[in-house]
């Protein structure tokens, strides 16, 4: 597991160590991390052109003593100075006793230019509110840079704990990363500045408890439910599925696909578009009655499809078993019985439907997407899974949000979340918690729709007949 820890959490581990050390000691453990990888990207370090953005903080020395070990490798090594009365001392003595050379600002364009590598240590992960405007024209002209570009911890213009950015931000092919890693490395928007992330450990004791982890293979194979010997259909779990309508049978086809492949033993299915669900899947037990009168089940998966009909959603809700909302679900509940429920509730929305819950903006909740995933899990009481490039499931009772990237940019297709809401609902009837179910729902999804797009267009039922192709892959 992956696991981020919180800017303060980090400084604290930090003096913490450096407490124990000689003076100097945890950067030179930075510095030497920092060179490796960057003489890992360009492979051939001896006359490489290496160009370094170097601000006032410790990233900025982490910067320059890496320069100054490549420098020694026979690399051309130049440090842009923003603020030279500020830059760090060692460092900088480092570099220029190794034969490095130091440019302003202003005399930079031709060297980013020219460079093969260049290194961003301009901000470090305390960098609040964006970059001021020297930085912004470095990042600027690193932008048009054909260089290779390697962040210093995080990628300067983002925000560590929120993982926001506000104005110009640096875009790194690879992000080298101290200790731990950020919020803002495993969070859109700013992962998508980070490139690859490497971790390299300083020796950082950091609690058990992080604010933000991500879930590996090993960590779903362990969730993922088993048959036993002595299983039938019914001790598997059985899941029941309220969704379709008359306008959008096909969302019912796709949410029961999901729930058949998730694990539990038996679905069954309410609603008008019962014809289409059995002509597709004859394995389903379909009633022709409301919710409460379609037998037993473990979880209730209510609202993809359902148009404007309510009357499902809301039976559902005062069922004593977990429940998912998603899609239209989430627009006809009402937000008084979700919060007034006592068994367990996943709520599934997109960055719209989020936005519609908190009414604020798309843009504010694409943005800020981990606060606005944990204001949701708090506000309604639930246990939320805001969909998007990086999905994040988080609990109402503030613990560590769950990042996962496994997707591909070919899910968003139409149908691809009917089929994730199947899927968590079946491993919610089959006993998992709806955090649990959340995530292995979502990193199993993920995984389908790389495997079934292949870099090429797909469709969500091309997802669904990948599902086992993941569950294959993360057991194996």
């Amino acid at each position: 597991m992956r696991t981020a820890y919180s800017v303060e959490t980090v400084r604290a581990a930090e003096r913490d160590l450096m407490a124990r050390l000689p003076e100097g000691t945890l950067m030179q453990r930075a510095a030497a991390g920092l060179a490796a990888a960057c003489a890992d990207l360009l492979g051939r370090v001896y006359g490489a052109r290496v160009v370094l953005l170097v601000g006032s903080g410790d990233n900025g020395g982490d910067a320059l003593l890496a320069g100054a070990r490549l420098r020694r490798r026979g690399a051309g090594v130049a440090a842009v100075l923003l603020a030279p009365e500020r830059a760090h001392a060692a460092g900088l003595a480092a570099l220029r006793r190794a034969g490095g050379t130091v440019l302003r600002p202003a005399d930079a364009a031709t060297s980013i230019e020219r460079a093969d590598l260049v290194v961003d240590g301009i901000v470090g992960i305390g960098g609040k509110g964006g970059l001021r405007p020297d930085a912004e024209d470095l990042v600027s002209l690193l932008a048009r840079s054909r260089a290779a570009v390697v962040a210093v911890d995080l990628p300067s213009g983002v925000d560590a704990d929120t993982g926001e950015v506000r104005g110009a931000a640096v875009r790194a092919d690879l992000t080298v990363t101290f200790g731990t890693h950020k919020p803002a490395l495993l969070v859109d928007p700013a992962r998508g500045y980070a490139g690859s992330v490497r971790l390299v450990d300083i020796g950082l004791a950091l609690p058990a408890r992080a604010e933000l982890e991500a879930l590996q293979h090993a960590e779903v194979a362990g969730l993922l439910p088993v048959p036993g010997a002595a299983s039938d259909k019914y001790r598997r779990g059985v899941v029941g599925i309220a969704a379709g309508s008359a306008r959008y049978p096909g969302a019912a086809v796709l949410a029961v696909a999901g729930a058949l492949r998730g694990g539990a033993g038996a679905v069954r299915y309410v609603g008008p578009a019962g014809d289409a669900v059995l002509a597709r899947f004859p394995e389903t037990l379909v009633s022709a009655g409301g919710p409460g009168r379609a037998g037993r089940v473990q979880a209730w998966v209510a609202g993809p499809g359902a148009g404007d009909d309510a009357s499902a959603v809301d039976e559902v809700l005062t069922a004593d078993v977990p429940v998912l909302i998603d899609a239209d679900g989430l627009r006809l509940a009402d937000r008084d019985a979700v919060r007034r429920r006592t068994a367990p509730t996943l709520m599934t929305p997109h960055a719209g439907e989020a936005a519609a819950l908190l009414g604020v903006a798309r843009e504010e909740v694409e943005a800020a997407r981990l606060a606005a995933v944990r204001e949701l899990a708090g506000r309604y009481g639930a246990t939320v899974l805001l969909k998007g490039s990086t999905t994040l499931v988080a609990d109402p009772d503030g613990g560590a949000v769950r990042a996962n990237a496994t997707g591909t940019a070919w899910l968003a297709t139409a149908g691809s979340g009917d089929v994730l809401s199947g899927l968590a609902g079946s491993l919610l009837a089959s006993g998992l918690s709806a955090r649990d179910a959340g995530s292995a729902a979502a990193y199993l999804h993920g995984l389908a729709g790389r495997f079934a797009a292949d870099g090429a267009p797909v469709g969500a039922q091309d997802v669904a007949e990948a599902v086992r192709e993941a569950w294959r892959d993360v057991r194996g």
